[in-house]
């Protein structure tokens, strides 16, 4: 299991937009994470206050950061330094089959299904107590890194 130093030497998201708390395994092209809602979010105070509901771009979120994290421990190692950043290309199929709440834990898998190039396809699923919350297929590519080019 990884800590939060290692998320955050492979990809380029910081809190407070960091939806992967820990990397519970990678193999075989697919990848385990793990986040904990926390119960006094800030989104909680405007998304349905009296019941309140995390957002459902914010757990698909979840998955595409799982996403680039796996391309980042994959063969896509070679390509990610620090002149690329991975970025979202493409979403399809996304559906939601469960409310998440304040204090669930969400166990993020990814898996590839495809590379082309320099674009990876995969397929992601949100579970909350061994239920599928959220799929989602989508597609990552690495681009340029804007902070590095405009220097």
């Amino acid at each position: 299991m990884s800590d939060l130093r290692e998320i955050q030497k492979l990809i380029p998201h910081r809190p407070p937009f960091l939806w992967v708390d820990r990397i519970v395994s990678c193999e075989n092209g697919s990848i385990f994470t793990e986040k904990t809602i926390p119960a006094n979010l800030d989104i909680f105070k405007g998304h349905y206050p009296d019941n309140p509901l995390m957002p459902g771009v914010l757990l698909c979120e979840a998955i595409f950061q799982s996403g680039a994290l796996l391309m980042a421990k994959t063969d896509f190692a070679n390509v990610t330094q620090s002149d690329t950043v991975p970025v979202l290309t493409r979403i399809g199929n996304a559906k939601f089959k469960r409310t998440v709440l304040p204090g669930d834990i969400l166990q993020i898998k990814v898996d590839i299904k495809e590379i082309i190039s320099n674009v990876c396809f995969l397929k992601g699923s949100i579970r909350v107590n061994q239920k599928v919350a959220v799929q989602v297929e989508f597609a990552c590519s690495f681009i340029s890194n804007t902070k590095q080019s405009n220097s």
